[in-house]
C-alpha cells in the first residue's frame, strides 16, 4: 500500500554529480565535461551568494554533494541583486559576456530547478528579487503592486 503522508523522495538521491554535468553539458550545448563542470561552479557559486535562509540548505540538501558544497561554500551578499544584476555581476567576475552568462546560467539552473522541484523552487524564487524565474526555465510572473493614489 502506498503511504500518501510520506515524504516525497528526493530526486537527488537518484542523481549523481557526473549525471547532474552531463545533463547540464547537454542543456549547454557544451563540447566537453569540464566546460560544464566550469558553469556549475560558476553559477551554482554565485546562487549561493543570493540564497539565503532554510531555502538555502534545502535546495543543497536536493543537489549531489559536489554541487551543494559549491553552493554553501559562499557567503550569503548582505544585498540581493536582481535577475539581471545577477547576470551582470557574474558575468564581470568571470569576464564573460553578458550573453554567455546568461546562457550557461540557464544551462545549469534548469536542472537545478528539477532536483529543487516545483514546492521548493517557487520559495526560492519567492524569496529572491524579480528576474530570476526566467534564469530556472520559469516563466515570470509579475508581483503585484501597490495601487498608487
Amino acid at each position: 500500500m502506498y503511504d500518501q503522508t510520506r515524504p516525497e523522495r528526493s530526486i537527488a538521491a537518484a542523481m549523481t554529480y557526473d549525471q547532474l554535468l552531463e545533463r547540464i553539458r547537454y542543456e549547454g550545448a557544451y563540447p566537453t565535461r569540464e566546460r560544464a563542470e566550469k558553469a556549475v561552479r560558476t553559477v551554482l557559486g554565485a546562487l549561493g551568494r543570493q540564497i539565503t535562509g532554510e531555502e538555502r540548505g534545502d535546495l543543497a540538501g536536493r543537489l549531489p554533494v559536489e554541487a551543494a558544497l559549491t553552493l554553501t561554500a559562499q557567503i550569503p551578499d548582505t544585498q540581493q541583486l536582481t535577475g539581471w544584476g545577477f547576470i551582470k555581476d557574474l558575468a564581470a567576475r568571470t569576464g564573460a559576456t553578458p550573453a554567455t552568462t546568461r546562457w550557461d546560467t540557464g544551462a545549469v539552473l534548469a536542472p537545478i530547478s528539477a532536483l529543487a522541484g516545483p514546492d521548493l523552487l517557487a520559495r526560492i524564487l519567492r524569496r529572491l528579487p524579480d528576474g530570476y524565474a526566467l534564469l530556472f526555465g520559469q516563466p515570470q510572473l509579475l508581483r503585484p503592486q501597490p495601487a498608487t493614489a
